[in-house]
């Protein structure tokens, strides 16, 4: 079973930021079925390396969106994007001293994290980028 399933309520109606979400999802769901099987401790230092690379790769993808757009909330989303990036790191960064394993708590803060800000800040700009004609 699915950590998060892909559904409308993710969507922001943008297509290429809407795909990008769906692989930050789907690397999420991968992290939680290896952890279900047992697995977690051979590819999670792996999955949340990738986490992070892809992360960061969509947060710039997403601002330069928004900056296009002239989003006028786009210096306090820089700040939310920023925050996740230091927290995922502070968990890798842990993770790599032994300190914490993949869980639950890191599982469900991640799937927390980025449902919330997608269907709350993300979902915000949505009729900004379609007035302007983004999809």
């Amino acid at each position: 079973m699915p950590l998060i399933t892909w559904s409308d309520k993710l969507s922001v109606g943008v297509k290429s930021i809407d795909a990008q979400h769906g692989r930050l999802v789907d690397t999420l769901n991968e992290l939680h079925e290896a952890m279900l099987r047992g697995q977690a401790k051979e590819i999670t230092g792996r999955l949340l390396k990738t986490l992070l690379r892809y992360t960061h790769d969509h947060f710039s993808a997403e601002e330069a969106i928004l900056a296009r757009a002239d989003y006028p909330k786009l210096e306090a989303h820089k700040v939310l994007h920023r925050d996740l990036t230091r927290k995922v790191e502070a968990y890798i960064a842990r993770y790599e001293k032994g300190e914490i394993a993949l869980n639950s708590h890191l599982l469900n803060f991640l799937r927390d994290w980025l449902t919330n800000h997608i269907q709350q800040e993300d979902r915000a700009y949505g009729p900004c980028l379609t007035a302007r004609g983004i999809r």
